[in-house]
Parts: structure tokens; C-alpha cells; sequence
């Protein structure tokens, strides 16, 4: 393989592919990304063997062929080498030599056989969502991912598909975040996947404001093709809560009020909060609720809110981080909560969103 290749062209597509590189990887070969000619095209490609990712990028090949290179070494070089041509050769041995301007530098690579296969997803029903939704959707539900090990299950969002509506699903047992949205072009099959946080990251990462996504489903694996940037990740295997037993109906009154203002209370509230002492107190009024926070040796705080209201006064105590995580990515000016009472949970509803948490004890 010998290619002419721009440093800049070369450098983004390495950073698009590099991040899910372990730096301690169990096999050697996947401490490598797999360069590979393609028609006049360069193909970077990187595993983790649970989630993969391919892109290419503009090249000018002068002779074809491919080679595994380690990934954060060959970066690393990229990102300092002078700006302009490169010329990247493989020579005999699996060697690569790297020429810039004035500066020759050269590596140990690794065959291509030895790298995993990219999956294939040939006649599969692609669906279009928009970057944009994707994006937000992720936004309003990761942060109620579960990241205890025991809960394997729960350590993902769940992505469903049926007719024209795409819905993801994150809980931790203790909250839950659900998000809607429409599709342009129905599906003739639906889809259930829960899709690994790692892959959510990483799918976020790429996504932009505009585009579409073309996601396509196999048995145990999903693809995202990202603007020509492939990512596929297996899937986690078992059986997701069924959600919708513990959303309540809604037939309460509401409370509406700031979201900046609540937020902003809570995150006061939250600096007096230790681990044995997580609970917020909201003492709910006619016209005003009451944040506060004691804490023994440390201190407390008291602060009221605004609030529009009719229904029962009560008191509550939520688990702060479970309210300042939702209402920080929520951009409505005003909010409306449903606190059913004392030990029952707290609802945040929205037009194709939902959000739940339950109380804690005081």
C-alpha cells in the first residue's frame, strides 16, 4: 500500500474512529485501526469487538492494500507532523513509513487478516431518523441510564420502533426518562434494541443538527450510519422493564413554576447534601414551594418558590442529582410537576416526553 494523503483529512478521520480504542486492549490487534484503500478512498477502521466504527476519507492511492497500525501512536504522529501531504507506505514486515514535509518516521503495523471483520447488514429495513431528534433524544433520557453492573439489563437505553414513532427508555430503578418522536416514512417491521451506553456515547458524538441517521437492525447487532460515518455495536441481550405499569395516569393537579428558579434552588440545596444525607425537602404550598435542605454537622438551607397551584399541600423529600439531571436539559422556560405525594413519584410531563423519579425518605 503506498497513499498521498492531507494531514488534516487524514487527522479528522483517525478522531472520528480512534475513541472506542482501549488503551489496554485483551488482544494486541485491537490496540490497532485498520487502514484500508477503497476504490479512491482511505477506510479507518477501529473495534472493541461490542462496538465498531468505519469511515473513509479523500486519498490519492498509488498503490492498493491495507494494514493495522497502532491507533493512539499513529494519532499521536498525525497530530504532530507539519500540515500539507503526507505519504504513508507499507513496506515489507507489516513496516509503515510515514513522510511529511522534512520528516520520515516509521512503524510496526500488524496484518489486515488479523483485524475483526466489519459486520455486515445487507437486506435489513433501514430507518431514517433525523440527526437532530436522535441527538436530543439522547440528551433527555442517557442520564437515567442504570451503571451498576448487577442491573446489566438497565445498563442501556431501550430504542423502539413501530409504525412512524421512535422511543427510547432509560431507567436506573429509581427513575425513569422516556422520550418520543415521529418518523418521515413508517416501518414495515418493528424494532426493540437496548442499546449499550458506550454505543450512545459514541453514536452522540458524531451526531450534527442536520442530516438524517440510517439505522439498520440485525439480531444482535444495530448500525448507525452517521453521514458515511459507520458505527455498529452489539446489542444488550435480556428482557427491559415493562415501563409503562409505573407510569401513572395523569389526573393531578399540576405545579408550574421557573425551571431556571427550581433548578438553581436545588442545586443550592444539593451543596449541604452528603451520601448519608441525600434527600431534598419540597414543602408544596398554595402559591409557593419550599426547597430546603438540614444536614447534621454540616448545615442548612431554606429557600421559596414561586408556584401556580390548587391541589393538597404536602411534604417530600426527592434525591436532588435525580431532579438537577432532567430539569438542566429541559429548555422550557416553565415546568409542570405532578407530585402525587409523600411516597409516590414525582412526573414531569412534556409534549413526547416523560420523566419520573420517586421520593426519598426524609
Amino acid at each position: 500500500m503506498r497513499i498521498k494523503i492531507l494531514k488534516d483529512d487524514l487527522l479528522q478521520g483517525i478522531q472520528t474512529v480512534q475513541n472506542i480504542v482501549a488503551s489496554k486492549a485483551t488482544l494486541p490487534i485491537l490496540s490497532n485501526m485498520l487502514l484500508e484503500t477503497k476504490k479512491d478512498s482511505l477506510k479507518l477502521n477501529t473495534t472493541d469487538l461490542d462496538i465498531g466504527i468505519s469511515c473513509e476519507i479523500p486519498v490519492n492511492i498509488i498503490e492498493d492494500g491495507a494494514i493495522t497500525i497502532p491507533a493512539k501512536r499513529f494519532h499521536d504522529i498525525i497530530r504532530e507532523l507539519p500540515a500539507g501531504d503526507l505519504t504513508i507506505s507499507v513496506k515489507k514486515n507489516n513496516q509503515i513509513e510515514i513522510e511529511g514535509l522534512n520528516c520520515r518516521i516509521k512503524l510496526m503495523g500488524l496484518p489486515k487478516e488479523e483485524f475483526p471483520q466489519f459486520p455486515e447488514f445487507k437486506d435489513k429495513e433501514a430507518v431514517r431518523i433525523k440527526q437532530s431528534d436522535l441527538k436530543e433524544m439522547f440528551r433527555l433520557t442517557a442520564f437515567a441510564v442504570s451503571h451498576e453492573e448487577s442491573r446489566y439489563v438497565l445498563n442501556g437505553i431501550m430504542l423502539e420502533i413501530s409504525n412512524n414513532t421512535i422511543r427510547m427508555v432509560a431507567t436506573d430503578g429509581k427513575r425513569l426518562a422516556k422520550a418520543e418522536r415521529n418518523l418521515n416514512l413508517p416501518v414495515t417491521k418493528d424494532v426493540a434494541v437496548i442499546l449499550p451506553v458506550k454505543a450512545v456515547q459514541e453514536v452522540n458524538r458524531n451526531l450534527k443538527d442536520d442530516g438524517d441517521v440510517i439505522m439498520v437492525s440485525a439480531v444482535n447487532q444495530v448500525l448507525f450510519d452517521i453521514s458515511g460515518v459507520l458505527i455498529a455495536t452489539r446489542i444488550i441481550e435480556g428482557d427491559f422493564p415493562n415501563y409503562s405499569q409505573v407510569i401513572p395516569k395523569t389526573n393531578v393537579p399540576k405545579i408550574t413554576l421557573n425551571t431556571n428558579d427550581f433548578l438553581s434552588a436545588i442545586r443550592r440545596a444539593n451543596l449541604l447534601a452528603t451520601p448519608d444525607f441525600q434527600a431534598v425537602k419540597f414543602e408544596v404550598f398554595k402559591e409557593k414551594l419550599v426547597v430546603s435542605k438540614s444536614t447534621p454537622d454540616i448545615g442548612e438551607s431554606r429557600e421559596e418558590l414561586a408556584i401556580q397551584y390548587s391541589g393538597t399541600e404536602m411534604v417530600v423529600g426527592f434525591n436532588p442529582q435525580y431532579m438537577i439531571d432532567v430539569l438542566k436539559n429541559i429548555n422550557d422556560e416553565k415546568i409542570e410537576l405532578e407530585i402525587l405525594g409523600p411516597d409516590k413519584p414525582c412526573v414531569i410531563r412534556k409534549e413526547n416526553y416523560l420523566y419520573l423519579a420517586l421520593p426519598m425518605r426524609l
